[in-house]
C-alpha cells in the first residue's frame, strides 16, 4: 500500500503492528506478536523513525509510539514531492548538458522498436505534454496499451491538456471501442471520424510526433522532434480535421429536448453508419433506431438526415 512512498513491505507490516498494539510496544513485544527476529525489527524501526512514522519513548525498556496514519502519510507524500522536485531540477541540468554536447549533431528522428517499448513511449510522450495532444487513431492496436492509454488521457484532460482525435471508422467498429470514445468525449476530448485515416499519428504540443510504420506485434515507430517533417504532419492533421465529421459534443446539447442517447445516435449517423449498424452498436433493434431518428429529426425541425446533421452542427449539438 505504501510502497509508492518508499516504504518496504516489512516496514509497513511493522508499522501496522505498532498501530494495532494496545499500548506502546517494546521490541520484545513486537518480536512476540510478529514472529520476526529482533535484529530485523530494530532495522525496520530505525527506518520508520527516520520517516517519522514511529517515535521512540525513552525508558526501560524502550517503547515505540506510532504517528497517526493521516500525519505519517502526509509526511511521506511531502518527502516524495521534494524528491520529485529535486529529480526535475536534476533533469533540467542533465538536459542542458545533453544539449551542450549533442546540439550540433542532434538528429530529429529516432526509431522505437517492440510493442512494449512503443506503449511506454506513447504514454510517456503524452505525460510530458502541457497543452495539446493530436491523434490519428486507426487499428491495429497493442492490446495491452489500450486501458493504460485511456487512464493517461483521462488524467491529462483533468489537468487541462486538450485532446483532438480523428478516429478511422474502423476504430469504432466494436461496441467497447465506441463506449471508450464516448467516455473520453464526456471528459473533454474533441472527437471526429474519417473514413480511411491514412496513418497512425500522435503529436504533442506541436513539438514531438510518433508515427508507427510497422503495425505488427513487434511494432516500430518513428519519433520526430521539431523539423520540417513534423511541420508537414501538423499540416496533414489540420487538413484531415477540417474534412472529418464531428462525432459528438463534449457538452450537453443546447436543445433540452435532445437526450444523451440522441446525441450518441447523431454522432453515429454523422459518421455514416446505417441504422442496422447503429442498432448493433447500441444493442437495440433497427426499428427502434428508426423511431429514435425520426424523433431527433422532429426536434431539430429536419425532413432528412442531412438536414438533421446540418441543424445539429448549427446548434452546437455536434462540433
Amino acid at each position: 500500500m505504501l510502497g509508492a512512498l518508499g516504504v518496504t513491505e516489512a516496514e509497513e507490516a511493522l508499522y501496522k503492528a505498532v498501530l494495532a498494539a494496545r499500548q506502546e510496544p517494546t521490541v520484545s513485544e513486537l518480536a512476540e506478536s510478529t514472529g520476526r527476529p529482533v535484529t530485523q525489527l530494530r532495522r525496520c524501526l530505525a527506518a520508520l523513525e527516520a520517516r517519522g512514522m514511529v517515535a521512540r519513548i525513552d525508558g526501560r525498556p524502550v517503547r515505540f509510539r506510532p504517528a497517526p496514519p493521516e500525519l505519517a502519510i502526509e509526511v511521506l507524500a511531502m518527502h516524495s514531492r521534494h524528491q520529485i522536485e529535486r529529480a526535475r531540477l536534476a533533469a533540467t541540468e542533465l538536459s542542458g548538458l545533453w544539449a551542450l554536447v549533442h546540439q550540433e549533431n542532434e538528429v530529429p528522428v529516432q526509431v522505437v522498436r517492440g510493442s512494449e517499448a512503443n506503449v511506454q513511449r506513447f504514454l510517456l510522450t503524452q505525460m510530458t505534454s502541457k497543452e495539446e495532444v493530436l491523434t490519428l487513431d486507426k487499428p491495429p492496436y497493442v492490446a495491452a496499451g489500450v486501458p493504460r492509454q485511456t487512464e493517461v488521457q483521462l488524467d491529462l484532460m483533468a489537468r487541462g491538456v486538450r485532446y483532438r482525435t480523428i478516429y478511422d471508422r474502423q476504430s469504432l467498429a466494436e461496441a467497447d471501442s465506441v463506449a471508450v470514445a464516448r467516455e473520453l468525449a464526456r471528459h473533454g476530448e474533441q472527437a471526429r471520424v474519417l473514413d480511411g485515416v491514412p496513418l497512425k499519428l500522435l503529436i504533442t504540443d506541436r513539438a514531438n510526433a510518433l508515427v508507427p510504420y510497422v503495425l505488427s506485434e513487434e511494432r516500430q515507430t518513428v519519433a520526430l522532434g521539431p523539423s520540417p517533417l513534423l511541420d508537414g504532419l501538423l499540416t496533414l492533421f489540420e487538413f484531415l480535421w477540417e474534412r472529418s465529421t464531428p462525432l459528438w459534443s463534449t457538452e450537453p446539447a443546447p436543445q433540452s429536448d435532445l437526450k444523451e442517447e440522441d446525441v450518441t445516435l447523431l454522432g453515429f449517423a454523422a459518421a455514416g453508419y446505417t441504422d442496422e449498424v447503429i442498432a448493433r452498436k447500441v444493442g437495440v433493434n433497427k426499428r427502434t433506431i428508426e423511431r429514435r431518428m425520426r424523433r431527433i429529426m422532429d426536434v431539430l425541425g429536419a425532413r432528412t438526415r442531412f438536414q438533421a446533421g446540418l441543424q445539429a452542427g448549427l446548434k452546437g449539438v455536434l462540433r
